[in-house]
């Protein structure tokens, strides 16, 4: 079964061409037939590219916004790909609220109810809803599609972990909880973990680090999802590329007044001009920012500040969880920055973490153990593979994979 996955991020598009065989693992790679991304959405520097195969094809473009953006990769994609056969769309639906507990097909009711969660997500939840609309135009009707959700890992918290402790009248009438995010990478981490270390999903217990341009965190007990960083929102937690995390509350009203600004803009503030950019007051690129780091003192602080959030969560967790067996970074920074993995592990050799400092340095994208063999606690550098993860989903849905 050939499944498009498409994935709409706050200012990227990207697609895959999987092939879903049941007979693959969880944890195994799917064949992936072709590769498509548009980058900087909603910029006058949008640009495209295409790999079918050995076949790459780019260019820049000008959009308008999401739904212009994968309306253009699919017919650039088409004239790459041709007309070969595509048996279902999946998407990636950041937020699914209380809902959705498990992937879903989608339809007219589905659309409605994803329109409606957009202002609890709004980087994601609206270039989603535009993805999907934009998907079934170009593709008509006859294509059925698919939505998995970034919640739905942590769909079933603990009450202690998912309720805030505000009036319950109030949680209870507009659905205020912590719902968590990157459940599909957290998915997809997990069975490769179990399969690489020989452990029963029902008995895995790990702490896990999803650092991108969003980062989250997540405490998992037998398999499943005990405590997440992320909460009502993705604007919670960790320190990110744009976005502050944690804060106090009280800062946004504070804002409001002596900026004269309405909330939704302070809102805004927090998600695109904070976190990495906003403490380095020139970018929320972790790369860049380590090659700068040296010769800047806000840079620095600002990947002093990521790191030092992160340990403190994994301290957290780790009490939370009353110990765990292993720490598995994954994500964009998680998978490939030794350097970052270090920063945020540093000093914790009091809870027997260890690094490997050859096995840590020459890890960059591939499964591994990056702990010393005497490591009390093992850490492990796990790529992610969200789109794996929506392919499975569709298949599942439409009856091709048990």
């Amino acid at each position: 079964m050939k499944v498009l996955v498409l994935n709409c991020g706050s200012s990227s598009v990207k697609l895959q061409v999987v092939d879903v065989d049941a007979r693959v693992a969880d944890h195994e790679p799917l064949t992936v037939w072709a590769r498509g991304a548009v980058r900087n959405v909603a910029s006058p520097n949008a640009v495209w590219s295409v790999d079918v195969g050995e076949n790459h094809t780019e260019g820049a473009l000008q959009l308008h916004d999401h739904s212009v953006a994968v309306r253009e990769l699919l017919a650039r994609f088409r004239e790459a790909y041709g007309d070969g056969a595509i048996d279902a769309v999946g998407h990636r639906i950041v937020h699914g609220g209380a809902r959705y507990a498990d992937a879903t097909v989608i339809d007219h009711t589905v659309v409605t109810c994803l329109t409606e969660l957009e202002e609890l997500a709004p980087l994601h939840n609206g270039p989603c809803v535009a993805g999907v609309r934009a998907a079934r135009t170009a593709l008509g009707d006859g294509v059925p599609m698919t939505a998995s959700f970034d919640t739905t890992f942590h769909h079933d918290l603990p009450p202690v972990a998912a309720q805030y402790a505000i009036p319950a009248s109030l949680a209870e009438r507009y659905a205020i909880r912590r719902y968590g995010f990157h459940g599909l990478s957290y998915r997809s981490v997990l069975a490769r973990y179990c399969h690489l270390t020989d452990t029963p999903t029902e008995r895995a217990t790990l702490i896990v680090l999803h650092l991108g341009s969003g980062c989250s965190m997540a405490a998992i007990r037998d398999g499943r999802s005990a405590d997440t960083s992320m909460g009502f929102t993705p604007l919670e937690g960790l320190v990110m590329s744009t976005r502050s995390g944690d804060l106090d509350p009280a800062i946004v009203a504070f804002l409001a007044q002596h900026e004269s600004a309405p909330a939704e803009t302070v809102e805004q503030w927090l998600n695109t001009r904070s976190g990495l950019m906003g403490v380095s007051r020139s970018t929320g690129d972790m790369r860049e920012l380590l090659a700068v780091e040296r010769d800047d003192e806000h840079a620095q602080l600002a990947i002093e500040m990521f790191a030092y959030r992160a340990r403190k969560y994994i301290g957290a967790y780790f009490a939370v969880l009353g110990g765990a067996p292993a720490v598995v970074f994954t994500g964009g920074i998680g998978e490939n920055s030794p350097v970052v993995r270090t920063r945020i592990l540093d000093g914790m050799e009091w809870c027997g973490i260890r690094l490997d400092p050859s096995c840590n340095s020459s890890c960059t994208g591939a499964p591994a153990r990056v702990s010393a063999d005497d490591s009390r606690v093992a850490v492990y550098a796990i790529p992610t593979d969200e789109e794996g993860m929506i392919a499975r989903d569709a298949a599942r849905l439409l009856g091709a994979a048990p």
